[in-house]
């Protein structure tokens, strides 16, 4: 954490930003272009034309206590203009219960000046300053050089006076507010304010099939057109109905899944053949209303449908806060006071009375939201912070769909009910956790202090997960520990949403930097955290053992593949412990709580498959940029990747002909690829790796689509007298070479230094003499061989399947006999290239958009620029500050309720977010499946998920009577792979076995040692019940005494 200098104040001026000379950099890059390597994953969510709006846009956000700053934290990571932060008022020691750019030495200085400082450090791109007045409402003429205000802790009648004239001037407002775990967020953002883009959803396209008279089309292939009613289309590319190609948007009514019209099609001709669609996002227009008129008729949003009067009660609740605080000389209620409950709840009464919808209120809501006014709770601010930041950068955007106009929200659930909560319990003690012990009281304070818990991954919800943690006060008592693990390192583009990173940390492991971080947050974690830097997996078991597991109360992921999260799900499984889960996309977010003997978990639901192509789409037959991107890949790998593999395992391996390959099944493709890298093509210097990168240029995008176009000509047919180019298939043309076309030369370029790489030769970028190499180069002509076989459907067999196994003995035995001897070659090797999306200098990426777009102008689809292909290519995860915020917010409120040692499933909750649009859902967690069985004391019920038989290290005689009085007589025993009993086993064989220890057993039967780390060891059993019936029971546990 840095200190501030002097009064902590920067002098900026709003409309002309002057920040430190090393932090200009001239703002995105000093003509209007977007540092991609700092905000690459933001902009696979906003996009560039959302960012550069954002970009010439100035913030102002008011009150600077925990929800303030985290929308200022996230303001600054996403990129805008320039920032201004207002809120004279002077720290107060409560504020550290969620401010986490204050320190105890803070305390008495006006938050905005002790904080701009510490914002201004998460972004060089965002200037950030400080609003100075003591008084904003006192001149609103100010308020002008904003385009966008956000008020929190702001007094209802400033906030009137504010709304009125952004209202009045086109200045877009957010007002938002945390009173505990209560939160609410209203917006205007004027008349007439247009969204670009509703949901952010990538456009709809596909292939038509058919369009009769009345306008009906049909989607190629039974596929499912995904589109709505109302949604937009264009097309191109129809054969007959010429007049539809005119790029005019057309709304569609959709007719099923494979269908929809475009009405009236009279005058455009009859359909032949072809054609493309492509859904146009259509601008939305919205008019918002004042904060003065909304108050009294609120438009309302649902954030929880299980909630459905909460809303309305609220909005009453909130506005009788306001009146409570005006008549007491701006306080709010006290923290769980009767009396002042009371006033509030009176108040509120008078509110809905005079409303026109009346509410009806539960006073049990009312008082609690009383009792709370004064809590200032991390994960609300979080929460809030995440969602008033997207509203802004919606605001300056027009991107996505703004929250309209009111969302209230709680989490009455996470409040505790095995401590006690009273007066004496909530009232301030003059620490940083005030704000979270006037809700919850010093007793569960205490509770939360003595957990140990674990956190695997410290990424962007790492980040947030510790931030969070530590403004709670997680771990910080006597018995409390964290331990956290990431094997990786910082980059450069983690920067834009993992906000514990500075650029001097890039390089460093992020467990460290993050722990180190948060201790300086809060330094009652010093001696807290336990920092660890290998993944959680099979392979580390030695480190993650069962000492380790054993000493855990739960498990928190903040992981971003499933195969690690199944894995540590499956521990926590094992080993009895809570788990909460949660994952970001872009907008969409969820968190998923798992509750040992209660829920199913993380494993027990899938997601779908990926998406993946047929390969004669790939190798001949591409429509969509997709397919030309993943054959780009393809060849990458083909060129740069698996050659080098292949070449240095002959060349380390013993007998790597005579063994290895005999069993791999394509000799002759290896064989051929040695041949080719170690004589035929191996280049001697950076000259011979520019005529090979040629070569290969005329071998893919001329000679390869000529043979095709010999195969299959423009105007051949099917066996159906169907033209065979038509519907998905795209007739293609080669391409002749030119230098002059860029993406023809960045093909080459590219080529020739991953090819360089591979052999160690020094890479070149000049352009001259790379030219010049190419101008010598004679292309021999092609000619297409009547020999060659093309797959022209998946479902045909391929024609080529067999040819890389067999072949003629004779020539495979001549190019084995050619190859150099490995040890004639002493110390050579060659190094595969390992694919890095994020390197711009590594020429991966362009080596993949250039091979894409030049096949894709080989069958004229429309090509994609760097960008996209990388996304696509390096199968980027979009992400952006503001989910990642709201959704460890969510996930710490399910965590109070575990520390709690909440039992009643009906109070969890697993949450499912869209920032977009924006959606809110949330559901009660699936309970475990249950079986039974019949005992000898009549049914027994087991949890299938949760529950095991244990055993101590019996005869396998003893095992087996052991379930024999449980009811159940065992047929069949294995651990791992090992068959360790049967029943059909003969008596002789069964016999030996019998008086032998579990572990003996295991040990004699699988000729291994059990490792000294291991505690246990896992049977898996099949056995019936007493009425003889197979019974689906769970796996046993034998513990090692060791």
């Amino acid at each position: 954490m840095t200190e501030t200098n002097g009064n902590g104040k920067m002098d900026i001026d709003v409309d002309v930003p002057r920040p430190k000379v090393e932090e200009l950099k001239q703002a995105q890059d000093g003509n209007g272009e977007i540092d991609e390597s700092l905000y690459s994953r933001q902009l696979y969510v906003l996009g560039h034309e959302a960012m550069k709006r954002m970009g010439s846009s100035n913030v102002l956000v008011v009150g600077l206590r925990g929800l303030g700053v985290e929308i200022a934290k996230n303001i600054a990571l996403a990129g805008v203009k320039s920032l201004t932060l207002y809120d004279p008022k002077p720290a107060r020691i409560e504020d550290l219960s969620s401010q986490f750019f204050l320190t105890p030495a803070d305390v008495g200085k006006p938050r905005a000046a002790v904080t701009a400082p510490r914002v201004s450090e998460l972004n060089p791109y965002t200037p950030v300053g400080v609003h100075d007045s003591d008084n904003i409402t006192s001149d609103l003429s100010q308020l002008k050089r904003y385009q966008s205000v956000v008020l929190t802790d702001t007094p209802l009648k400033d906030q009137l006076a504010i709304a009125d004239y952004c209202h009045e001037n086109g200045i877009y407002l957010v007002i938002t507010d945390t009173f505990g775990l209560f939160g609410t967020i209203f917006t205007d953002f004027g008349k007439n304010f247009t969204v670009g883009d509703p949901t952010g959803e990538n456009p709809l396209s596909g292939i038509v099939a058919g369009i009769d008279t009345d306008g009906l089309v049909s989607a190629l292939d039974e596929t499912r057109h995904g589109l709505e009613d109302g949604d937009f289309v264009t097309f191109s590319e129809v054969e007959g109905m010429d007049k539809l190609n005119d790029g005019t948007p057309r709304k569609i009514t959709v007719k099923g899944p494979y269908t929809f019209s475009i009405g009236d099609v009279s005058g455009l001709g009859e359909y032949k053949r072809g054609g493309l669609y492509t859904q146009v996002k259509m601008p939305k227009i919205l008019d918002f209303e004042p904060l003065s008129t909304q108050l009294k008729k609120p438009e309302l949003m649902m954030s929880d449908y299980a909630k459905f009067d909460r809303p309305a009660q609220l909005h009453a609740g909130v506005q009788a806060l306001h009146e409570f605080a005006e008549k007491h000389g701006g306080e709010l209620p006290r923290a769980h006071n009767d009396e002042d409950a009371a006033e509030v709840f009176k108040l509120t009464q008078d509110i809905a009375n005079k409303s026109e919808e009346k509410p009806e209120l539960d006073e049990k809501i009312i008082k609690e939201l009383s009792y709370q006014a004064r809590g200032d709770l991390s994960p609300m601010a979080a929460l809030f912070g995440g969602l008033a930041a997207q509203e802004v950068l919606k605001s300056v955007s027009g991107k996505f769909h703004p929250v309209k106009q009111w969302l209230y929200f709680d989490s009455l659930e996470s409040l505790p009910t095995s401590t006690p909560r009273n007066e004496e319990e909530c009232k301030p003690l003059g620490t940083r956790y005030d704000g979270q012990i006037a809700v919850f009281g010093k007793s569960f304070q205490d509770e939360i202090a003595n957990v140990k818990q674990f956190l695997v991954g410290a990424g962007a919800i790492g980040c947030e997960m510790l931030k969070n943690w530590a403004m709670i006060g997680l771990a910080t008592g006597p018995n409390g520990k964290i331990s956290v693990t990431d094997m990786d390192q910082i980059e450069r583009s983690n920067l834009n949403r993992q906000f514990l990173f500075r650029p001097k940390d890039v390089g460093k492991l992020k467990s460290e930097c993050a722990s180190g971080a948060v201790q300086a947050m809060n330094p009652d974690l010093k001696g807290k955290i336990n920092v660890m830097r290998d993944r959680v997996a099979q392979d580390t078991e030695h480190i993650f053992n069962e000492d380790f597991w054993e000493g855990l109360d739960g498990v928190t992921n903040a992981l971003d593949n499933v195969d690690a999260r199944t894995y540590v799900d499956r521990r926590c499984v094992f080993f009895h412990k809570h788990l909460l889960d949660s994952g970001t996309l872009g907008t969409k977010g969820n968190t998923q709580v798992v509750i040992p003997r209660q829920t199913e978990s993380y494993s027990s639901s899938q997601d779908p498959p990926e998406q993946s192509f047929p390969m004669c789409t790939l190798r001949s037959f591409p429509n969509r940029i997709e397919h030309t991107i993943a054959w780009a890949k393809d060849l990458f790998h083909t060129y740069f990747v698996g050659p080098p593999e292949v070449v240095n395992m002959y060349l380390t391996q013993k007998d790597y002909l005579g063994s290895a390959l005999k069993q791999s099944g394509n000799e002759k493709q290896t064989l051929e690829t040695l041949r080719d890298y170690l004589q035929a093509d191996k280049p001697e210097s950076f000259d011979d790796c520019v005529e090979w990168a040629r070569m290969q240029f005329e071998k893919q995008y001329h000679n390869a689509i000529s043979q095709l176009l010999f195969n299959f000509p423009k105007d051949s047919q099917t066996s159906s007298g169907q033209p065979f180019w038509s519907g998905p298939k795209r007739a293609p043309d080669p391409l002749k070479f030119d230098p002059n076309n860029e993406t023809h030369y960045t093909f080459v370029l590219a080529a020739a230094n991953l090819h360089a790489f591979n052999y160690h030769i020094k890479p070149s970028s000049d352009r001259k003499h790379v030219l010049s190499v190419l101008d010598h180069m004679i292309i021999p002509d092609f000619k297409p061989d009547p020999g060659v076989k093309i797959q022209a459907d998946e479902k045909e067999p391929d024609p080529n399947a067999n040819n890389g196994a067999m072949g003629d003995e004779e020539a495979l035995e001549t190019i084995a006999k050619g190859l150099p001897q490995p040890k004639t070659l002493g110390d050579f090797r060659l190094e595969p290239v390992e694919f890095e999306k994020d390197d711009d200098t590594n020429y991966h990426i362009d080596f993949i958009t250039a091979a894409s777009n030049l096949r894709a102008e080989n069958y004229k689809i429309a090509a994609a620029d760097r960008h996209k292909t990388k996304f696509i290519a390096g199968k980027i995860i979009p992400a952006i500050a503001t989910t990642t915020a709201l959704v460890t917010g969510l996930v710490v409120l399910e965590l109070y309720k575990i520390i709690d040692g909440k039992d009643d499933i009906e109070q969890y909750k697993n949450g499912f977010i869209n920032l977009a649009l924006p959606f809110f859902g949330f559901s009660e967690p699936i309970a475990s499946p249950k079986g039974k069985y019949q005992g000898p004391n009549g049914e027994v019920t087991i949890d299938k998920l949760w529950d095991r038989f244990e055993t101590e290290d019996v005869t396998l005689q003893q095992f087996l009577d052991d379930f024999k009085k449980k009811g159940l007589s065992i047929s069949m025993i294995s651990s791992g792979v090992s068959l360790l009993y049967a029943s059909f086993y003969p008596a002789a064989k069964n016999k030996d076995r019998l008086p032998m220890k579990m572990s003996q057993l295991v040990e004699h039967i699988s000729k291994k040692k059990i490792p000294d780390h291991q505690k246990n060891v896992i049977f898996e059993i099949t056995a019936e019940d007493e009425t003889e019936e197979d019974v689906e029971i769970p796996y046993v546990m034998l513990k090692l005494s060791k």
